[in-house]
């Protein structure tokens, strides 16, 4: 983690556009099943692993990582090094309830953080110009993106350079958690690698994703030795 925001922060003080993705089981499973998708994962400009599952799996291979690198702790270290340098911050994402509660408790427990602009995740392709010289006015150094699974990075890496920001990451539910919507998981659960089984918990409609987590598993058993092979991808 450490590691991560020195070297995040360099980046954006730099001005470099750095996507990061926070990769978990589900889009590595997403990334094997579709080449499309892992094609775009690569375009990515640094992943991180967030997932427990990611972390047992580097480790069983051979490969290990030092430790997790989760997408709400990274946004909340990035808004710490926000408050020292007096960055500009823009949510994106998630329901208007939500972004907007988010957004309010953000700027009270980072006031040197100027959040600049949010909006919610509800617009359609149409609308993405729009969402896109938005940003751009606003000229934040971070940008957060909350939106469905299989929009939000592939939106990212789509725009990432029109956007012009210097750090653009896919920060899941996060928001939820921040806002008060949902509780994160007690320090046992993450200890445990039991945060999915929390989550779960908590909004039980997410069962169809977390059917992916077993197979994962499988994947990683039975294909050991080609797990940290290069896949070719178009």
């Amino acid at each position: 983690m450490d590691e991560t925001v020195q070297y995040l922060t360099e980046a954006i003080e730099g001005r470099q556009i750095t996507h990061v993705i926070t990769a978990n089981p589900i889009m590595i499973m997403s990334a094997v099943e579709s080449a499309s998708y892992s094609a775009m994962i690569r375009r990515a400009d640094l992943i991180v692993p967030d997932g427990a599952g990611v972390v047992w799996a580097a480790k069983y291979v051979g490969t290990p990582v030092a430790e997790r690198v989760t997408g709400f702790d990274l946004m909340h270290r990035l808004l710490e090094q926000g408050e020292k340098r007096r960055w500009k911050a823009y949510l994106l994402g998630t329901s208007q309830e939500v972004i907007e509660a988010a957004a309010e408790k953000l700027q009270l427990q980072y006031p040197q953080v100027k959040i600049v602009g949010y909006r919610n995740g509800f617009f359609g392709p149409e609308q993405d110009e729009e969402v896109v010289a938005e940003i751009r006015e606003a000229a934040p150094d971070l940008l957060f993106v909350a939106r469905g699974a299989d929009t939000q990075e592939p939106w990212i890496v789509k725009f990432k350079q029109k956007l012009g920001v210097p750090l653009i990451m896919g920060v899941g539910g996060s928001f939820d958690v921040v806002s008060g919507k949902l509780k994160r998981a007690p320090m046992v659960f993450q200890k445990l690698r039991l945060e999915w089984f929390y989550r779960l918990a908590q909004e039980p409609k997410r069962y169809k994703r977390m059917l992916v987590l077993p197979k994962f598993v499988v994947k990683v058993l039975r294909d050991k030795e080609n797990v940290t092979k290069p896949r070719i991808t178009p």
